[in-house]
């Protein structure tokens, strides 16, 4: 009989699929047409790195996956699922603790939620300080990761005067 794996490789086979689920979710996230499956595959991947990232992560990864999870299902047009999870989210990327890159996907994120919930004043907000903060980042591999994100957000209409 076999002997069950170690906690120690349990947590280390947990922090891989958080990991590959992440990656997977993130990368279909970045195209801009996908299938009816993909979106599907999309939805899951981001909820079981959200489900790994609880078991084996640290509060940090645990907000990475809710912005993942709000960023994902603002892309499917779930407005109040968006928002649930953006709310999780959000403490993490506008603190004195988040890095550049980090509050850039969080203004990116927080337009599409915004978008999804057909909140027009907050999208174009969100939506302008994310492009101006991606195109402010130092590192060109940050700028390029995250202007991958910025390609798939719904673009703003303009502003009517009056």
């Amino acid at each position: 009989m076999t002997q069950p794996p170690s906690p120690e490789d349990t947590a280390l086979w947990q922090r891989r699929m958080a990991s590959q689920a992440n990656n997977r979710a993130w990368s279909l996230a970045e195209t801009l047409q996908r299938t009816a499956q993909e979106d599907e595959e999309m939805l899951q991947a981001a909820h079981a790195a959200m489900y790994f990232w609880k078991q084996v992560g640290n509060d940090h990864h645990r907000a990475l996956a809710a912005l993942l999870v709000a960023h994902v299902c603002a892309l499917l047009a779930d407005g109040p699922s968006a928002a649930h999870f953006w709310a999780q989210a959000q403490p993490a990327f506008f603190g004195a603790q988040a890095q550049d890159w980090e509050v850039a996907m969080a203004h990116a994120v927080q337009a599409n939620v915004a978008y999804a919930n057909q909140d027009v004043l907050t999208h174009r907000h969100h939506y302008l300080l994310a492009h101006d903060k991606v195109a402010q980042l130092p590192d060109p591999e940050d700028r390029k990761i995250l202007e991958a994100t910025l390609r798939v957000l719904p673009t703003p209409q303009p502003e009517h005067g009056g």
